[in-house]
């Protein structure tokens, strides 16, 4: 009697899952309430945020206004939530101007001709060697506070740290191996650049974007506390601070509500901005 053996079958792996932390989930729902918040406002808010009530002037957090009120009466969570579309457009336009500006000074640094790169390079040592919200106030001065000035002024300060970023990532992409290949193959440096150089140079900025919008907005914010962003009757986040901050000792709300909004962008986007950019070194290793 003979036993015959049955092949070998291949044995399945299922591709291991990723569960995402809890917090970053967390993070993930706050950012999703504030694009609520800036997209429909009026689906979040309970009262009209320019409706004054002196019978309700500086009432505390109660059932009827969950945060309180303001030294006219009007409604201080349906201010933060009509006040979201202003502060999030500020640091996603402060966000936007300061990547484009980081991708031609960055580029021309890294990438550009001798005569070019190096009075680039330059530019930017200047630019970082003024703190930002010093560089910001200087551009708020000459373009005069308003949400257009707080992005331009923001944007451009911002800019020279992205920039020199993408400048030494685009120096190392440059010098790796596979882009030697390519020239060896005989492509083009303009398909070197567009193929090879370019989505390799800009991988760390993706992680960059969720980082920066926070940053933007409490850059934005400060800017706005001191007077220099949004004039009313605007509930920009900044401007709700600097209007309660005459307050403070006999309604705190003013300011503990609106500085939380403020952390909570901040913190949300840093976090969900770190997990991507985990993610992506775990898939490129």
């Amino acid at each position: 009697m003979t036993l015959t053996l049955a092949p070998d079958r291949p044995v399945r792996t299922r591709p291991r899952r990723v569960r995402t932390p809890l917090p970053v989930v967390l993070c993930a729902l706050v950012v999703l309430f504030f694009l609520v918040a800036a997209g429909w406002p009026s689906l979040l808010a309970t009262h009209d945020p320019l409706d004054t009530d002196l019978d309700a002037v500086l009432l505390g957090p109660s059932g009827q206004h969950w945060l309180g009120t303001d030294d006219v009466g009007r409604d201080l969570y349906s201010r933060i939530v009509f006040g979201t579309r202003t502060s999030l457009l500020i640091g996603l336009g402060v966000m936007a101007l300061g990547l484009a500006l980081a991708v031609v000074l960055g580029f021309a640094a890294g990438l550009g001709p001798h005569w070019l790169a190096r009075p680039v390079d330059r530019l930017l040592e200047v630019l970082l060697a003024f703190p930002t919200l010093l560089l910001a106030l200087l551009f708020v001065a000459l373009l005069g506070p308003s949400a257009t000035s707080l992005v331009v002024a923001v944007g451009i300060s911002t800019a020279p740290g992205y920039a020199r970023l993408l400048r030494a990532q685009a120096l190392g992409v440059r010098r790796s191996g596979y882009v030697e290949a390519a020239r060896a193959l005989g492509h083009s440096e303009r398909t070197i650049l567009l193929q090879h150089i370019a989505p390799n140079a800009f991988r760390p900025l993706v992680a960059l974007v969720a980082l920066g919008v926070g940053t933007s907005v409490v850059w934005a914010s400060g800017l706005s506390f001191l007077g220099l962003g949004v004039a009313p009757p605007s509930s920009e986040w900044g401007l709700l601070l600097n209007a309660g901050k005459t307050q403070i000792t006999v309604a705190w709300w003013l300011e503990i509500f609106p500085g939380l909004a403020i952390v909570l962008v901040a913190l949300s986007f840093t976090l969900i901005g770190r997990y991507v950019q985990d993610r992506l070194e775990g898939a490129s290793s």
